[in-house]
Parts: C-alpha cells; structure tokens; sequence
C-alpha cells in the first residue's frame, strides 16, 4: 500500500487528509455529546423552579398526544400526562384518536375517566368540525396524518404553551416544570436568563418483554394487533431501535443541541408558545414566508400537507426572528422515554427507512454525510487516513500496508464499541430521571430496584453490531432507491418540495400543494436520526 511519488500520490494523499479530518471531526462531536450526557444524566436534577410561582405566574399548558393503535406501555405514557407535579389547574390534556373505532379508543377513554378533575378529553378525528359535517369538508386539511390528529386539539388550546408528546413516550413527574423553566428562562432562586423559543427531550427507547400492564388488560379492543414478545432472532428490531437511540443517536443529537449551530429536534416532546407558532405562520406577520403561504392555515395546520412536521415546526420557528429568544433549548437530564414491544427487523428496517425518506429532502446534506458517521465506515476514513499520509509513518512508524489498515481499522472499531457499551449503559440508568411508586418499571432504569436491567455483554454486541451492520444497507435502500413511505397505514409519496401525496389505499381525498407552493426552507444541516 505503500504510496508512490507523482500527481496520483497527491491525490490519494489529498483524500486521506479529508478522511482524517472527517474522522476527528466526528470524533470531537461524539465527545462533545457524550460529555454533555454524562454530566447531566448522572443525578437527579433539583425541583423545578416554575412550580414554585404564583398561582398567576405559572404558564398554562396544552398537552397534545396524537394516538395511532396500540402501543406498548400505552396506559402508562399516557397516565405520565396526568401525573406531572405541575398545577392540575394550569393543564389541559388533549387525547387526539382518528376514530373511535381505532383498537386503542376504549383505553384512552379509560385513563381519562381514571383521573377526574383534569380539563381532559379524547378528541376523535371524525368529529372535527373543520374535516367533517355540513360546514366541514375533508380538503381543508392536507394528507399529513397526525397534523390532522392533532388539528382540532390546537385549535381549542388555551393561550400558554403547547406541548406535543407523542403517545407511546413515558415522561418524568418534573419533566413539565423543567421544560417551562427552559422555555421561559426561569433559574433558581428568582433568576431569569434569556428564554427559548422552542424546548425539547431526549428521546430514549426500552425494549420490554411485558407489552401490557394491569391497567391495559381488557380495556384494548378485540380486534387490536397487541405487542408480542420477542421469539425469534428476526422478532428483535425493537433491540436495535433501543441501540441506536441510545449510542449514535443521543450522542449526535446532544452534540448538534449543545452547539446550536442548526436546529436538531424529533417529535418525540416538544414545547414552544401557541402565540408564536400563530405569528409565524402568517405570512403577513412572518416576512420569511411568501403571498402564496396565506392559504395554508395557522398553527400546526400550516404544515398539513407536508411530512416531517416535527422539523418543518421546529425550522421555522428557528429561522424566524423573535427578539429576546434564544432558538432550541434541549433540556438536558430530561428524557422522552418511549417503551417497545414486539418490533421485529423488518419493522425496524421499515421504520428507518421511512425516517430517511421523510428527511432526505429536509436536510438533504446531513442525510449524505450520514454514513459517514458510523463506525465501519469512519474507522475506514481514520485507517486509511492513518496508513496512507507519509508524516504519520515518519512521526508514529505506522506502516503502509493492508495488514495495518485491517488493524487499525479493527482496533477503532473495537474501541468504538467499547464506548458506546459504556456510555449506553450510563443512560440506561436514568438516573436524572424522577421516580415515585407510580414509576413504571421500564423508567426506572437499571440502577433501581425493580427497573430494567443492562444488557448481557454477548446480546448487547449483537444488537450493536446488528444495527451498523445493516446502517448503510438501509441508507442505500431509504435514499437512493425510493421515495415512498408507509405513514399510520397510508402510503405517501414524498416530493422534493416535502409535500406529500397519499398514493395507494386511499380512505379520503386530500388536496396537495402544487410544485409552484412555498414550502418552508430547511437549508440547515439538521439532527442525524
């Protein structure tokens, strides 16, 4: 392997200097996320200084939870909302189904019947007024599903703060009074620093044996596809969803979130302010949007004809100027923790794929890179770059030759591994996460009674090595060779302006935006998934 003299050697040479820099690159950026991580997710975090306003200081929130089926720990999550240490009298819960035929629709009736004086209530797709009846009509909204969950909801929500959290995710008791203190810039002892305009949680994935706890027993409809445990070798994506949650993803997306440099955000839980959101999607109030945007709603229905709402939502709140408010804040020591059950690969596949799919006109130049942070192929670039350039033999005497790249690339890998094995194991612990006797056992972490338990090494690196085994595979599948997506039981075709048209099993007629629509910019470079 031993590099020659010549315009050929400068070019080989010229590549190994770009693989070298890209390598350190993504190794100071997993440091960057790590370090962050581990500093906040090592205790629990002090109460929150929101709850201890005045009556009349405290903010109301709108909590949203759009609901699609049955989920594993579904009673659980959903509970989580009505058991946050946050003034019963300042929340509003807002359950959003399709229909009420949908399996999950007698549980959700149930967990709001078991919490009476909440201002709480299941809203059915089907009875939205603006969708349906003699003054409605289905076309005043685009094919987005969960926009169209969630539409009504909006709607009727006080003014205060909204905040999204997806069904099938479990929330700590402080987690509400901890994202208003990040939002509204509230420190201890009657400090203030400048507020956020947008706050959001490290989503975490469990993978659980137990789909169903005592509550969800007999409250699930006949007909509902329950979670199964694992029996099979291929019945185990939901252990390589958990791996990639808690390795890759959560070191990029607390690194992406501690330099700010880009707005980094999964619509796992997530809060901002219903008048900003309001302001910002009109366009004769929002100089970044264009005459034809006036059609398309307010709120989240402006981004009902377009996938990936969580990001369009998020980017344009970020590129749009509000003074006196700093962009994204992710609440470090706050996680989104959502339980899985029965996920087979080929669900995982699936899943990911849709992910790439959704995102590959979003954040088109984050996407390309995206196999370039993993570890086979950036322990390439390092092996490559580390038995190629001649300054690196003259001062460390690495050889130049194939056994030495095998080597080298072997033993990045190696340590690679290693610390992704620790470093899962720390956020497996939860223990910045808050726990009482109502704490399920998938949230209580590994470090409490009672709470999961860590991995065997064996099944843990066969996970990790499952999931970068089949990483690029499925990047090659989701963005070179596709550009449908099987969304909440529809098909979607994604177009370049990232609107979306429903393309196989129709159930309604949704108008699209034509090619000529604005469509929100997303130039960033964005979160890597």
């Amino acid at each position: 392997m031993t590099v020659g003299n010549g315009p050929m050697s400068a070019v080989v040479q010229g590549a190994a200097l770009v693989s070298l820099t890209w390598s350190c690159f993504v190794f100071l950026v997993q440091a960057i996320g790590i370090s962050k991580l581990f500093y906040h997710h090592s205790a629990p975090h002090t109460k929150p200084e929101s709850t201890s306003l005045k009556d009349d200081e405290i903010p109301h929130i709108t909590i949203i939870r759009p609901v699609k089926g049955v989920e594993a720990g579904l009673y659980e999550c959903l509970a989580s909302a009505f058991r946050l240490a946050y003034p019963k009298s300042k929340l509003t819960i807002y359950i959003c189904v399709a229909s009420a035929s949908d399996p999950a629709y007698p549980l959700l009736q149930q967990v709001v019947a078991d919490f009476p004086g909440f201002d709480a209530k299941v809203l059915v797709e089907e009875d939205d007024p603006l969708l349906h009846g003699s003054d409605g009509h289905v076309n005043n909204l685009g094919p987005n599903p969960k926009i169209r969950n969630m539409s009504r909801a909006y709607r009727e929500a006080k003014d205060g703060l909204i905040w999204i959290v997806d069904c099938n995710v479990w929330v700590g008791t402080g987690s509400a009074g901890r994202m208003v203190d990040k939002l509204c810039g509230l420190r201890p002892n009657g400090a203030t620093t400048t507020p956020y305009k947008f706050v959001h949680q490290l989503p975490l994935v469990v993978d659980i044996e137990a789909p169903q706890t005592a509550e969800e027993q007999g409250l699930l409809s006949k007909d509902s596809s329950k979670p199964h445990a694992p029996k099979a070798l291929l019945d185990h994506g939901g252990r390589l969803e958990e791996m990639f949650m808690s390795t890759t993803h959560a070191k990029f997306y607390s690194a992406i979130n501690t330099v700010g440099v880009a707005p980094c955000i999964v619509g796992k839980s997530n809060m901002f302010r219903k008048s900003h959101l309001d302001r910002l999607t009109d366009s004769s109030q929002n100089p970044i949007l264009s005459a034809s945007d006036a059609s398309r709603g307010r709120g989240l229905d402006f981004f009902s004809s377009y996938i990936c709402e969580d990001h369009l939502i998020g980017d344009l709140i970020w590129r749009s100027e509000i003074p006196g408010f700093k962009d994204h804040g992710l609440v470090f020591g706050e996680v989104a923790i959502q339980p899985m059950s029965g996920m087979s690969v080929a669900a995982y596949i699936a899943r990911r794929v849709r992910w790439l799919r959704v995102r590959k006109w979003t954040v088109i130049l984050a996407t390309l890179v995206e196999p370039g942070i993993e570890p086979l192929l950036c322990s390439a670039h390092l092996s490559f770059a580390l038995t190629t350039l001649p300054w690196i033999h003259d001062k460390f005497g690495i050889p130049q030759t194939w056994s030495a790249t095998g080597m080298v690339w072997l033993s990045t890998i190696t340590l690679w591994m290693l610390v992704d094995r620790w470093f899962s194991n720390k956020l497996r612990k939860l223990q910045s996460v808050d726990v009482d006797e109502n704490t399920p056992s998938f949230a209580l972490g590994s470090c409490r009674q009672g709470g999961i338990q860590q991995r065997p090494f064996f099944e843990w690196l066969a996970a990790w090595l499952g999931r970068e085994v089949l990483a690029l595979p499925i990047w090659t599948w989701a963005v070179l060779l596709g550009a449908t997506v099987n969304w909440r039981g529809s098909q979607f075709r994604v177009r370049m302006d990232m609107s979306v048209v429903e393309v196989e099993g129709q159930k309604r007629v949704v108008s699209v935006p034509s090619r000529e629509t604005s469509r929100p910019s997303s130039r960033n470079k964005d979160r890597v998934e």
